[in-house]
């Protein structure tokens, strides 16, 4: 790759504390992230205007083969797996609309990547390589990509522990409804945790009537920068969704980059940032989602993150 710095077509405009710096090589976006130059297919979707906040509209893969190596600080993700609903074939009613309709207009089914062994690995491999050494990745499951897709995780990092977030309330499902998700904790080298009161299991509320599909709790995401950042670590989330890993971020003061394929994730979390950003209220979770367990309740006093 040709790394000399060409003349600049647009002005460069840069504060001390900020994230990356924006500019025009051959046409061609190039952002600086920690000192790194990222040549990009595409400038973000969204840049907040402190620049610690940017979103880009890409396959997952695709945006991680362009980020530098070591260039994040902690990885948390909740991706769009297709297994269970293309094996089972589900998805056919009112309450969750038709399957075969995934990814069109409005369609309550999203685009999802297509989870194969060898899918999975280029991604993880790819989550590896961007991610700085002595550091975490979270990654969250359903039961059933748990057990096809799971192992491979341990094939490139490292398997500290499985998490159960419980829903606390019941969901649907098929032979026995379900009110729990799997977050599988992994690290590249050697980290502690930030905490030793976390425990495994994280009894957190589901979001009811989502204004996005699959929307997850903030606190979900809270609770992974909790064990795992520190101030201005650069979070990523290769999957974006509904934003939920953006707002935990911001409300831990990291920053952060994230992507997805998804013309909906995009505008819905652009809007939802942006909205968190200047009135300090998360308008898509009005409220707290912390359960009545007393361990959740010690981390979230008042439903605020400590």
């Amino acid at each position: 790759m040709d790394t000399t710095i060409k003349k600049p077509t647009q002005k460069v405009k840069q504060l001390s504390n900020k994230m990356e710096i924006n500019f025009q090589i051959a046409d061609s976006p190039v952002y600086f992230l920690n000192g790194h130059r990222i040549a990009v297919k595409s400038k973000p979707f969204y840049e907040s205007g402190n620049q610690r906040v940017s979103i880009f509209k890409d396959d997952a893969v695709s945006f991680l083969k362009s980020l530098p190596d070591a260039s994040v600080d902690i990885i948390i993700t909740d991706p769009a797996y297709s297994g269970m609903n293309q094996k089972l074939k589900l998805g056919s009613g009112k309450i969750i609309g038709k399957y075969k309709d995934a990814g069109k207009g409005d369609a309550k089914w999203f685009e999802e990547f297509h989870d194969t062994d060898e899918n999975y690995k280029t991604f993880l491999q790819e989550c590896f390589r961007v991610l700085k050494n002595n550091r975490h990745i979270y990654i969250m499951f359903d039961s059933y990509s748990l057990l096809t897709l799971a192992p491979i995780v341990r094939e490139i990092f490292e398997v500290k522990n499985l998490l159960c977030w419980d829903k606390a309330n019941i969901g649907l499902g098929h032979y026995f409804r379900r009110r729990h998700e799997f977050i599988l904790f992994a690290s590249k080298g050697k980290r502690s945790l930030n905490l030793k009161s976390i425990p495994d299991v994280w009894k957190i509320k589901r979001v009811v009537r989502a204004d996005y599909p699959t929307q997850k709790p903030t606190e979900v995401f809270e609770l992974m920068l909790k064990g795992s950042a520190e101030k201005d670590f650069v979070v990523c989330d290769p999957f974006l969704g509904s934003g939920s890993s953006a707002i935990a971020a911001i409300k831990s003061d990291c920053k952060f980059l994230g992507c997805d394929i998804s013309d909906k994730s995009m505008t819905f979390s652009k809007e939802r940032i942006e909205f968190y950003l200047k009135e300090k209220t998360d308008k898509n979770q009005t409220f707290s989602l912390v359960s009545d367990d007393e361990s959740m309740i010690k981390l979230f006093p008042n439903g605020k993150s400590k």
